[in-house]
């Protein structure tokens, strides 16, 4: 394999500090949150559009009915995620939303065992436990500082919840595009909906203070192009399971940025069930990985245990 011209770890390193601003410039944005979200994406298309068109803009005639199905579908609750967690955010902290948010693997694998009956392992379950006890932990935490807390802390699992659903929808689809085109069609159709969102609510796409149009960008260019991007420009030289691991950093780098640049201040309860919340996590990833590169030594004729 080739050797990469850049550091593929410090691309990756790169990668998780650009997704943890999410949260920080969704805080600072002053806008309702379908106006952000709306935004963030829309923005995005905007930048993915000049190379769509010149590169990939070709495979639009290679997709199936089903295939624009799924992509509507996992736009739809792409769109449904980002508004929910953005609103997350007006009534708990950054550390309870994003780790909250983090739990995404087990509602995938929940997801996968109920629609798609797939067998899960002793670990898998155990993982599952002690993640949940983590969030139980951070909720109860945040119910004894306030019921709105509370409320966000739940905004957040539902939307982790339905970005889960976004990503079972979109594999399939994505299994047959690269990438840009992928992203292009599925930003284009959260955009979309989030477009109408914004409508029926009767909010101004305009901001009311001019430094959000900065967020904005900030938004699309940082955490949703690049910080994604270099994910997957990393995996050519970097294992799965590394850069699943890295990601769960992603709640860490958004803790400290919130601790020096919104003055939030941790307590107990969310640095301990935090802590749980990503050893449950963790220990899933690694058991998956794991299942993984026994199936792959299975696959191989003549490969030993």
């Amino acid at each position: 394999m080739k050797k990469a011209q850049f550091n593929p770890y410090l691309g990756l390193a790169i990668g998780v500090i650009t997704v943890s601003t999410s949260a920080i410039l969704v805080k600072y944005s002053t806008s309702p949150a379908g106006v952000i979200a709306f935004y963030r994406l829309f923005l995005s298309v905007l930048l993915l559009l000049p190379l769509f068109l010149t590169r990939y803009v070709s495979e639009l005639r290679l997709i199936t009915k089903r295939d624009w199905l799924y992509s509507m579908i996992a736009g739809v609750f792409l769109a449904l995620h980002f508004i929910l967690w953005f609103e997350s955010l007006n009534y708990t902290s950054v550390a309870s939303s994003t780790v909250l948010v983090t739990l995404q693997p087990i509602f995938a694998f929940v997801g996968t065992y109920f629609f798609f009956k797939e067998k899960i392992s002793f670990i898998t379950v155990i993982s599952g436990f002690i993640a949940i006890i983590g969030s139980v932990i951070i909720s109860w935490g945040d119910f004894k500082i306030s019921g709105s807390a509370l409320f966000g802390d739940l905004l957040a699992l539902i939307a982790c919840a339905l970005v889960t659903v976004y990503l079972m929808f979109g594999q399939n689809v994505r299994k047959r595009l690269s990438l840009i085109t992928y992203t292009f069609i599925v930003y284009s159709f959260s955009s979309l909906t989030l477009f109408i969102y914004v409508i029926v609510r009767n909010e101004s796409f305009i901001p009311t203070q001019s430094s959000d149009w900065i967020y904005f960008f900030l938004l699309a260019l940082f955490p949703t192009l690049l910080g994604h991007s270099l994910f997957n420009w990393a995996i050519k030289w970097i294992s799965t399971s590394t850069i699943s691991m890295a990601i769960l950093f992603e709640p860490v780098g958004a803790i400290i940025l919130a601790y020096f640049l919104l003055n939030e201040v941790l307590i107990w309860s969310q640095i301990i069930g935090g802590i749980i919340v990503l050893g449950g996590i963790g220990l899933f990833v690694a058991d998956e990985r794991k299942a993984m590169v026994l199936k792959s030594k299975l696959a191989i004729p003549g490969e030993t245990k």
